[in-house]
């Protein structure tokens, strides 16, 4: 779908902060990317980028790190959000770090936080399917051996066989940004069973709105909202489309019944019709 039409519905939505999408979305650079989002009544809250931390090279951090995070704070952003990639294509394949490999994560993601807050911006590592940080074992290492903070995704948790509240609860006062998904319970388990692809479930709609699927968002959120969680609630509609479609169908169907259940829970105007 092209980027307009994206933002066009979400300002029809009544949503006022976007994420910066995958690359080539919106503009790379920092000045034209917050001049298109002004344009749209939009302003940039954080980015997503998936980075192998294991792969060598001459620089202590990767170029694209670095771009990123001046795009991002020329943009206005608040948050980078980062995830230990494994180096494959996708996130079809279970990756894992071996015990050795474990500290030399935590000093990159340390160095990473370094230069994110040089520009203003904290960063969230994101626990995400197919990268180095997955599961709960995954998650309670990372929360051990290192103190960066998490951006806490239910969707990807949830079919990583994780229940989100529980890693509220261990990483309290880490919960640094959020990002709402509900999920299919049947192909979650499929996914982790390894009978589907991930990408194969997602082309199914393993993702489902806010409040019809297997996830107690509700709970996560209230338990938030009760320690003041001063961050961003992100909804994000993983969708694998084959056409662009019509107007008013696709994702936004989905974002707007999401976006009417998160305002419920939390008592706050409904969205726009």
């Amino acid at each position: 779908m092209p980027a307009e039409r994206v933002l066009d519905e979400m300002r029809a939505l009544g949503l006022e902060a976007t994420e910066l999408g995958p690359p080539g979305f919106l503009p790379a650079g920092g000045d034209a990317l917050r001049a298109r989002l002004e344009a749209s009544g939009l302003r940039l809250v954080a980015g997503f980028l998936a980075l192998d931390p294991r792969r060598p090279s001459g620089r202590a951090l990767p170029g694209v790190l670095e771009r990123t995070v001046l795009s991002l704070a020329a943009a206005g952003a608040e948050v980078l959000v980062l995830a230990a990639a494994g180096g494959g294509e996708g996130y079809d394949r279970r990756q894992r770090l071996e015990p050795p490999d474990w500290p030399g994560l935590s000093r990159w993601l340390k160095a990473a936080r370094e230069l994110a807050e040089a520009h203003g911006l904290g960063l969230a590592v994101h626990p995400h399917i197919g990268t180095l940080v997955e599961d709960g074992d995954d998650v309670g290492r990372l929360l051990e051996l290192t103190d960066v903070d998490l951006c806490l995704d239910t969707g990807h948790l949830a079919v990583a066989g994780v229940e989100p509240l529980e890693v509220a609860h261990a990483a309290a006062g880490r919960i640094r940004h959020v990002h709402l998904k509900d999920v299919d319970g049947e192909l979650a388990q499929e996914v982790r069973s390894g009978r589907i692809s991930y990408a194969a479930a997602v082309a199914r709609g393993l993702y489902r709105p806010l409040g019809q699927g297997s996830v107690d968002v509700a709970e996560l959120v209230r338990h938030l909202e009760a320690g003041a969680f001063q961050g961003w609630y992100v909804l994000e509609q993983d969708v694998m489309l084959s056409a662009e479609p019509g107007p008013g169908e696709g994702p936004v169907r989905a974002a707007r019944d999401s976006l009417r259940w998160l305002q419920r829970l939390l008592d706050r105007p409904p969205a726009a019709p």
